[in-house]
């Protein structure tokens, strides 16, 4: 998929990578095994459906829903599935009424950067084309990221977006921010080594630095309303500090939620985690306020 507009020079032609390395192949058979066996099953299954040449799941909520958000799965741009998020999903489509889909995009290292940053646009693209059913993106940790670089290039396209939700978002694979150190003892489920890791398969080559890649390092003129969740202890903690002050420096609406104590992506691996609660309750109460 070609992406027309200015922002075509920044993205580059999609590539073949290479098969996954054992570990990762073996964490991955895991991951289905659990999907398979039920682990994230919820009460009301969600409907399987391919948009735009790419497998989603939506959950939707009982009654109708007066909006779209896409939400994109964490896994650091190497792992993870829709499934792992249905029990956040279906919560978030009944308190909301909002339709939530989960694009299983593409991922690293068979395929790198930019296939699963093009597939998430086309789900996007397709779905922002009703004008009625307004659309939201979403995302935690690798897939806060790819949401944050899918609205830079919804805003070029002039796809409309409602609002950006980032859960733990990783934003910056250059590594800038000082809480991969100050937090590296108090982060136990993401560490600088698998970060460094990740996005040697994730980019095979390219720069950390373009815009789409780590996009908190772009421009953020124009953004729709965001908002944020972090825990203070997790080493993406600086991430969201620094998306947040260029947000709010372009006079854009943000809100940070910011908990001591809550784990890297809590409020979609366990809504009975530390800060969980709290943290979906602030999402849940500012997709209302967006949407009122």
């Amino acid at each position: 998929m070609s992406v027309p507009g200015r922002f075509e020079h920044h993205l580059p032609s999609e590539r073949t990578g290479f098969p996954p390395p054992a570990e990762l192949a073996s964490l991955r058979q895991a991951m289905a095994a659990a999907v398979a066996s039920g682990v994230w099953q919820t009460e009301r299954p969600p409907l399987e459906a391919w948009i735009s040449g790419v497998r989603t799941l939506r959950f939707c909520p009982i009654g109708s829903a007066r909006a779209t958000v896409i939400h994109l799965h964490g896994g650091a741009f190497r792992n993870g599935a829709p499934e792992m998020i249905g029990p956040y999903a279906i919560r978030l489509a009944d308190r909301c009424k909002v339709d939530v889909i989960l694009p299983a995009y593409r991922l690293a290292p068979e395929n790198p950067f930019p296939a699963g940053l093009l597939d998430s646009l086309a789900v996007a693209t397709a779905l922002g084309k009703d004008a009625d059913h307004p659309v939201i993106l979403s995302g935690d940790s690798a897939g806060g990221g790819l949401a944050t670089s899918l609205a830079k290039l919804c805003l070029s396209l002039a796809i409309p977006i409602r609002a950006l939700v980032l859960h733990s978002p990783w934003l910056d694979l250059t590594f800038g921010s000082e809480t991969y150190q100050t937090n590296a003892e108090t982060d136990t489920l993401f560490s600088l080594q698998s970060a460094v890791q990740a996005a040697l398969l994730y980019l095979q080559g390219l720069s950390a630095e373009q815009p789409l890649v780590s996009p908190v390092l772009g421009s953020v003129t124009g953004f729709p309303p965001t908002f944020i969740s972090v825990g203070t202890g997790e080493i993406l903690a600086g991430e969201g500090y620094r998306l947040h002050g260029a947000l709010t420096k372009a006079g854009v609406s943000c809100k940070l939620v910011s908990i001591d104590g809550m784990e890297h992506v809590a409020v979609t691996r366990d809504l009975g985690a530390n800060g969980a609660l709290e943290t979906f309750a602030a999402a849940a109460a500012f997709i209302d306020n967006i949407l009122q």
